[in-house]
């Protein structure tokens, strides 16, 4: 919606380092546009002075004055024209982005029992039979009846388990609830809390 007389942030041009703030960049576009260079460095420095109060924090790294410079080149889009106190070729790695991790949740089938429980599953499809695969099925049950508690999927009770387990091992595990006993699962710890405290019902 475009109110006239009313200055939306949305509306304005992106700051290249918001936590100065608006008022700095204007500083800076101002020292841009002073037409004498000793004008201009005066500016310069007095406008790091005031990005030093804004982010007093900056104050905790043994080079923050080269940073600082760092940020008013940036700030100024590389178009201020004086002569820097320090080197400023290198201040584009602060805009440099990390390469954004690979999500290790990709391909979980039913993602309330997530990622490790899949994996058993599949190792379960594989292990021979045994003392170590029955422990392992042992295990994996009781963490799927405890998951389904946590997150409330419908049924926890041990068909469901079951159900599961044969569906997701391709049929390589059939509990027999005649002779598996689970552990007991207490569904109000597994409860999630609320903001205030208390558990939902």
């Amino acid at each position: 919606m475009d109110i006239q007389g009313l200055d939306y942030n949305t509306q304005r041009e992106q700051l290249v380092l918001p936590e100065y703030g608006r008022e700095i960049q204007r500083m800076v576009d101002y020292a841009v546009s002073l037409p004498d260079k000793e004008e201009r460095l005066k500016c310069a420095k007095a406008i790091v002075r005031l990005m030093e109060t804004k982010v007093p924090q900056i104050r905790e790294n043994d080079d923050y004055e080269q940073t600082l410079w760092d940020h008013l080149y940036l700030m100024s889009h590389k178009q201020l024209d004086i002569d820097w106190p320090f080197d400023v070729s290198e201040a584009e790695k602060f805009l440099d982005k990390p390469e954004a991790l690979p999500l290790p949740q990709g391909g979980i089938r039913l993602r309330h029992y997530g990622k490790l429980v899949g994996e058993l599953l599949d190792q379960l499809k594989v292990m021979p039979d045994g003392d170590e695969r029955d422990e392992l099925i042992r295990l994996t049950a009781n963490q799927m009846k405890r998951d389904l508690a946590l997150w409330g999927h419908g049924s926890i009770d041990d068909e469901k388990v079951a159900d599961d387990m044969a569906r997701l091992t391709d049929g390589a595990v059939q509990l027999d609830l005649n002779r598996f006993t689970f552990e007991r699962a207490n569904q109000s710890e597994a409860l999630p809390k609320r903001a205030n405290g208390k558990k939902r019902k």
